[in-house]
């Protein structure tokens, strides 16, 4: 496996025009805005216009749609559109739809058409368009599996095939349907892999279905640079005083645009009332809304209507929305890599982002997982006072007003000060003003003091991060009970192929329902009538209680714990 070098000279060069874009593309790249390429653009597309394999490690906000986009549209070359050229794999379809846009925004010169296909829409519709013509086709792998199987995706003409994601692909279970699309294209052609993370699994996939591939790494360099323009801090609550804690916190923050991440939908409902009744207009997002549903709140969040996403993980996969400022995880994420792709979504483009972490005394080794992952401190803060509220909404009622002393019609309003006049000395007068418009700006009185317990976030001595609490070592108690927890147990779901489960499927319930996440549920099999799912062993009876209240395909399902 070949391995690339920043001295290497395909490396060099300025502007996209260094890099043998056609001109169709150069004028479409101009008319955006994009001045220079990102490191992973300038890296990867020399490689890809030269039809060699890649496998790209880069996080979310880097580049990389179009890094592997414009080598694509170049495949095109005057063909018109009968059999696609190229396949992109993603695993959601808000991505689907992103790179689908991205493709037509960068090829419309060249006449380009792409077609997104994806679960949740008619299939009629993606029939048709498949039918009359297309150069790149993007879609998840479920779909695309259907597709193959209804004969109405020619994968003949295929040249590219790109795996965008492919880490989370692999964590939705999605690694059947990968080799299936791969193994049923009939000829040879080029494989390009983009994954944040690069575990075991995406270096297997490369092995068997990339020849030679070039390896770019910008991960780390990426990530040092997203937390350049990220501010991140932590503050240590305890779990019944979180939600207070959250609407405190968000009051001072005025975010333009905030997403909170929950571990289960349940969650989600829940906080999402509480800051709807604290005044914020909140929308919920999570496994069990169906598509129309999912789509009406992507476009309250996109047309400002809506100013709070509350999310799971597995919900958000594939989101990318400019209007967000802020970050919130509600708990600390127990893989440091999510984090790494929550953090992504702010603090693109040169604009400041915030990463909020609301954590408890019990969760400060997973921050301290984090800081190691991203060579990063997170500042502990203390939770503002009802004082650091108060002082805060005035500040901003102080910014308000002087904005709005700089407006050109205030002589309009001479009549009422005249008509006050005797009521009243000016200076009183204004201060009624004042405190009408701090009220109606949405101000509450908030009185509820919340416990400063940051003081339990203790940090080693050689500044290594959060420490154990009372900096103890671990016994060898403690080392067994956490090989206790390693242990895989496993859970029988009575659903399987012939009611159309896929893995996907059964790791989407179990995630959303529990606080597990997609790489800690696994092997996963599926036979015609049921299924069997290995889960850590103490989460076992939590898993079969969840699943055990919710659906899955829209069916009830029969669960137990799975024993030889």
């Amino acid at each position: 496996m070949s391995e690339h070098h920043d001295d290497d000279p395909t490396a060099q060069g300025s502007g996209f025009a260094a890099l043998g874009l056609r001109p169709e593309l150069l004028k479409a790249l101009d008319e955006l805005g994009y001045e220079e390429p990102t490191p992973i653009q300038r890296e990867t597309i020399p490689y890809l216009m030269d039809g060699k394999d890649l496998l790209g490690q880069a996080a979310t906000g880097t580049g990389k749609t179009a890094a592997f986009a414009l080598p694509a549209l170049h495949l095109i070359d005057g063909r018109a559109a009968s059999k696609p050229v190229a396949l992109v794999l993603v695993p959601t379809r808000e991505l689907a739809m992103q790179v689908s846009e991205a493709f037509f925004r960068y090829g419309k010169d060249l006449g380009a058409k792409c077609v997104p296909v994806y679960g949740g829409q008619p299939i009629y519709r993606q029939l048709q368009a498949l039918d009359r013509g297309v150069h790149i086709v993007v879609g998840t792998p479920g779909r695309i599996i259907d597709h193959m199987g209804r004969g109405s995706l020619n994968l003949d003409g295929i040249r590219m095939v790109v795996l965008d994601e492919a880490d989370e692909m692999l964590d939705m279970g999605f690694a059947d349907d990968i080799e299936s699309i791969l193994e049923g294209i009939p000829h040879a052609h080029q494989t390009v892999l983009f994954s944040a993370t690069m575990p075991p699994r995406i270096n297997s996939i490369a092995k068997r279905y990339q020849s030679d591939p070039v390896r770019i790494n910008v991960v780390r360099g990426d990530t040092k640079a997203s937390a350049g323009k990220v501010r991140q801090s932590a503050y240590v609550v305890q779990r019944n005083h979180k939600p207070a804690a959250l609407g405190r916190i968000l009051d001072i923050e005025s975010p333009g645009g905030a997403l909170v991440f929950c571990r289960t939908r349940t969650e989600v409902d829940q906080l999402t009332e509480t800051m709807n009744a604290r005044g914020y207009r909140a929308e919920a997002l999570h496994g069990g809304m169906d598509q129309a549903q999912r789509d009406r709140v992507m476009g309250r969040l996109r047309d400002g209507t809506a100013e709070l996403l509350v999310a799971t993980d597995v919900a958000a996969r594939g989101l990318d929305v400019d209007t967000l400022t802020h970050v919130v995880n509600y708990d600390v994420p127990s893989a440091p890599e999510s984090y790494v792709h929550r953090i992504g979504r702010v603090g693109r483009a040169g604009r400041q982002g915030v990463a909020i972490t609301l954590a408890e005394p019990r969760e400060q080794r997973l921050l301290q997982n984090i800081e190691r992952l991203t060579k990063q401190a997170i500042t502990i803060e203390k939770v503002p006072s009802v004082a650091d509220l108060r002082a805060a909404q005035l500040e901003q009622t102080v910014a308000a007003i002087r904005e709005s002393l700089a407006a050109e019609d205030l002589d309009d309003f001479y009549p009422v000060l005249n008509s006050l006049s005797g009521d009243a000395n000016p200076q009183r007068i204004a201060l009624a003003a004042i405190r009408l418009f701090h009220e109606l700006a949405g101000n509450i009185a908030d009185e509820t003091e919340i416990p400063d317990i940051s003081h339990r976030m203790e940090r080693r001595p050689d500044g290594g991060g959060a420490a154990r609490p009372g900096g103890k070592p671990q016994r060898s108690d403690d080392r067994r009970h956490s090989s206790e927890k390693n242990a895989t147990g496993f859970v029988y779901i009575a659903l399987g192929r012939n009611a159309g489960i896929r893995p996907g499927d059964l790791v989407g319930a179990i995630a959303n329902e529990t606080h597990l996440v997609g790489r800690e549920i696994g092997p996963i099999k599926i036979t015609e009538k049921f299924a069997i799912v290995g889960v850590p062993e103490h989460s076992v009876e939590k898993v079969i209680s969840a699943l055990k209240a919710t659906t899955i395909k829209g069916k009830k399902p029969n669960v137990r714990r799975y024993t030889d």
